[in-house]
């Protein structure tokens, strides 16, 4: 795989970036009493890591004298032109705006600047890996660099078709993670412990399938606790559980002494909604003794100050720890954040949920694909 390192020479190279700047944001505003019609219209930047971890990438080619089209999305649907101030802000930078793909070969002849192209979500055929959208996007551009991982789980045309029509490469964050995620991965098995919760099972189960056997304890909670629970014979009363349990545990040993379930947990209306005094005192001494620590997902529902303790202790403990902590996940960041925890205080923070899940589970990434990553392996 090609990395940005690999480039001879960034002077005056048009670069088509592709960069994460999918972002929580605060509660959407209204106007005249009226809900805005746009996600992000009259919203701000709630939670800025990602945006922040593209800063790097984007200054390095700046300082290198590349021209500059960035390309992101934000949900489907969001706009990101209420933004442009609040990126300014935290990219250091004054980022100009682009509409349309259209508009990208005249604001090169007259380059003023790095530009982000308006959620590329909102143009058809991203979504659908369309060929036609890609080689539209890349018209006129001499390099595609590759910095979201948080995407290269999906097979989008701005991610996977557009690598068909430029010379494609690796940006620093998409390296870092790779290494950061592998790291952990080929820790030794000995006093690793992997922490999953949250309510996506589905993607929780497999990273449980492919890491088991190179894990010493996998702590537990949330909806995949809860499916273990009830294929064990558990009663969990009325706590969520998903509908196809069979097919999301199968070739799972769910009887495994390395998957730690909780013991007692803080209900509402007969529901597991939080861990217990007991798991949490078991599960922060399995952490405390821990040499490589991985986790994704929090322990109950943590924006509930009732529900909290579970996830803020769990969390304080994995960040005190002495061990290698990586966490990732949407969820996980944010509850860090809640509780007032520094990212600092983890090895490594990965700026990919799905991605980052998928790529412990041992999936092929079809991002990293296109970029060439498994032909090496």
């Amino acid at each position: 795989m090609k990395t940005v390192k690999d480039i001879p020479n960034l002077k005056d190279k048009k670069v088509l970036l592709r960069v994460d700047f999918d972002m929580a944001l605060n509660q959407q505003l209204t106007i005249n009493n009226q809900p805005s019609s746009s996600v992000s219209h009259g919203a701000r930047i709630a939670e800025p890591f990602r945006v922040e971890k593209q800063k790097l990438m984007i200054d390095y080619l700046i300082e290198h004298d590349a021209k500059v089209v960035m390309v992101a999305h934000l949900g489907d649907t969001g706009e990101f032109a209420p933004l442009i101030p609040q990126l300014h802000m935290l990219l250091g930078r004054e980022i100009a705006f682009l509409k349309s793909i259209e508009e990208i070969p005249a604001y090169l002849e007259n380059y003023a600047g790095p530009a982000l192209l308006e959620n590329i979500r909102r143009f058809p055929g991203e979504k659908e890996n369309d060929e036609e959208l890609a080689q539209k996007l890349s018209s006129g551009l001499d390099i595609y660099i590759n910095n979201a991982f948080a995407v290269c789980h999906r097979k989008h045309a701005s991610v996977s078709a557009v690598t068909k029509f430029l010379p494609s490469y690796a940006g620093f964050l998409v390296e870092e993670e790779i290494a950061k995620l592998g790291q952990a991965i080929d820790a030794p098995a000995e006093e690793k412990v992997i922490i999953m919760g949250g309510v996506k099972a589905e993607t929780k189960a497999p990273v449980i399938k492919n890491l088991i056997d190179n894990a010493d304890k996998i702590l537990l909670s949330g909806v995949i606790a809860n499916d273990i629970a009830k294929a064990r014979g558990e009663d969990i009363g009325r706590s969520v559980v998903d509908d196809n349990i069979n097919k999301i545990l199968s070739n799972l040993d769910i009887a495994s002494p390395k998957l730690v379930l909780p013991v007692d947990y803080i209900m509402a209306e007969n529901r597991r909604l939080d861990i217990g005094e007991k798991t949490i005192a078991m599960y922060r001494e399995v952490i405390n003794s821990a040499k490589t620590i991985i986790w994704n997902g929090p322990m109950g529902v943590f924006e509930k100050d009732e529900f909290s303790a579970g996830t803020k202790l769990v969390a304080q403990a994995v960040a005190d720890s002495s061990a290698i902590k990586i966490i990732g996940g949407g969820d996980t960041i944010a509850a860090v954040n809640r509780f007032s925890i520094p990212l600092e205080k983890f090895t490594f923070v990965s700026t990919g949920g799905g991605a980052m899940l998928a790529f412990l589970a041992g999936e092929r990434l079809s991002g990293l694909e296109a970029l060439g990553y498994y032909a090496d392996k």
